[in-house]
């Protein structure tokens, strides 16, 4: 099977921390994985107050646990957008297929089984409608999307899943950043950067009073992948945000929403004494993983029954003071 890499971002505080815990993860559970996983970690420059790199501890354990730091310079977003570290993070790679994967994320079995250098590009699916938001003098669903299409020359009407009735966001091209991929990570970057710059300095008219912090980079993800020939992902990515990874988001929700499975995973992986010394730097880690509120926090929720949105669980975390990130 054709190879690809995975990329995360490594950062200063709550970032390392959880690209530490991927690291030992995909080496825990999918030693088949022959391929590389870069973390790539910005660089102090002028768009960033405070230096963004990893310790040295912290990177010199990523480089026990195989993975290689990729380092790349901040140009366009920086402390003012940290999300816009995955849009410019796949300017230092190669023009070869790779799979973008939040780093907080889990990896849980063979992941380099995934045919990624032979799909188009994709993302995932576990997202919920978060934008555009609805207000009292917005156009609508369509004439939002549709002005983001016409700016940059898309075809709108292909992008839609008929399966959904008009007005419904899930008829809209829409995905969670948490994982995406493609066959060159180049061409995306370079495509997902220009979208997302031109989104944020001059957004069409029908969007112009929509808030795009924190959502710029859901809002030009569909925008790319379409240009780029792909769309909403097939059955062959399953595994992701399902038998092979986990995108928690943060402890607290993890312990609340998460299957068993994920959270054996999760204290295994953070059990060794070398990476529980790094870890615990990071509070969540240190009072949900180690201090036992996780299991708390967790006999809250019927994992059968949870609340309809993430908003909802969050507000029941923070009712019982288990909210922290």
């Amino acid at each position: 099977m054709a190879s690809f890499d995975i990329v995360i971002i490594g950062q200063s505080g709550r970032i390392e921390a959880e690209a530490l815990l991927l690291a030992a993860s995909l080496r825990a559970h999918a030693p088949g994985f022959s391929n590389r996983l870069l973390v790539a970690e910005p660089q102090p420059g002028p768009l960033w107050p405070e230096d963004p790199r990893m310790s040295a501890e912290g990177r010199a354990m990523l480089g026990e646990l195989g993975a290689e730091i990729l380092p790349f310079e901040s140009r366009h977003f920086g402390s003012a957008y940290p999300h816009g570290n995955k849009i410019e993070a796949l300017s230092a790679l190669p023009a070869s297929p790779f799979l973008f994967l939040d780093s907080d994320t889990l990896i849980l079995g063979e992941i380099g089984e995934l045919p990624i250098a032979t799909l188009p590009p994709a993302a995932s699916m576990r997202r919920e409608g978060t934008w555009p938001v609805e207000e009292v003098y917005w156009p609508g669903y369509t004439a939002s999307w549709k002005s983001l299409y016409d700016r940059f020359g898309l075809d709108f009407e292909s992008s839609l899943d008929l399966s959904w009735p008009d007005e419904f966001w899930k008829r809209y091209l829409y995905f969670n950043a948490g994982w995406f991929c493609g066959p060159d990570a180049r061409a995306f970057g370079a495509l997902f950067a220009e979208y997302a710059v031109a989104i944020r300095d001059d957004p069409p008219r029908e969007v112009a009073l929509q808030p795009f912090d924190p959502w710029l980079d859901q809002v030009a993800l569909p925008l790319v992948i379409h240009a780029l020939g792909g769309g909403r992902p097939g059955p062959a990515l399953d595994g992701l945000d399902g038998a092979l990874t986990c995108h928690y988001r943060t402890f607290p929700l993890l312990y609340a929403r998460e299957a068993d499975r994920v959270v054996e995973s999760l204290e295994r992986v953070a059990a060794p004494n070398r990476l529980k010394k790094l870890l615990k730097r990071h509070e969540p880690i240190r009072r949900m993983v180690y201090q036992g509120r996780g299991a708390k926090a967790r006999a809250l929720f019927d994992r059968a029954a949870l609340p309809a949105t993430e908003k909802e669980i969050r507000t029941i975390l923070r009712a019982h003071g288990f909210w922290m990130r």
